[in-house]
């Protein structure tokens, strides 16, 4: 069996093996900075329990979806992200996703351009 959180970047920073910047975490994910931001405001939300990607999600997994979303607004909001923000969810390899562990990028804190990529 897997160990939680997969055996991704992801799966190291749910078991605290490496170090993130942690600004949300319950029972079901965590919220946490990224490394590389591409705006003043850039963080991660992450289940614990890993779903591959987006395409790969099953019936089951529809909770944790929408608990994922739900967190993204709420750590947003508690980063004064007020007058909006963009939330980014690659899926494969055409999408770009380069961790394989379904991950929400929330990004904010200056006005965004459109289209992105």
């Amino acid at each position: 069996m897997a160990s939680v959180g997969g055996d991704t970047i992801f799966g190291k920073i749910i078991r605290k093996e490496i170090p993130a910047d942690i600004i949300y975490e319950d029972e079901q994910c965590l919220a946490f900075k990224d490394i590389n931001p591409q705006a003043p405001v850039h963080f991660l939300v992450i289940p614990k329990r890993q779903i591959a990607q987006l395409s790969k999600a099953k019936e089951e997994d529809k909770q944790l979806l929408g608990h994922l979303m739900f967190i993204a607004q709420k750590v947003a909001a508690d980063m004064k992200l007020d007058n909006g923000f963009r939330v980014v969810l690659n899926d494969g390899a055409d999408g770009c996703q380069t961790v394989f562990h379904i991950h929400l990028h929330v990004i904010g804190g200056r006005q965004l351009s459109w289209p992105p990529g």
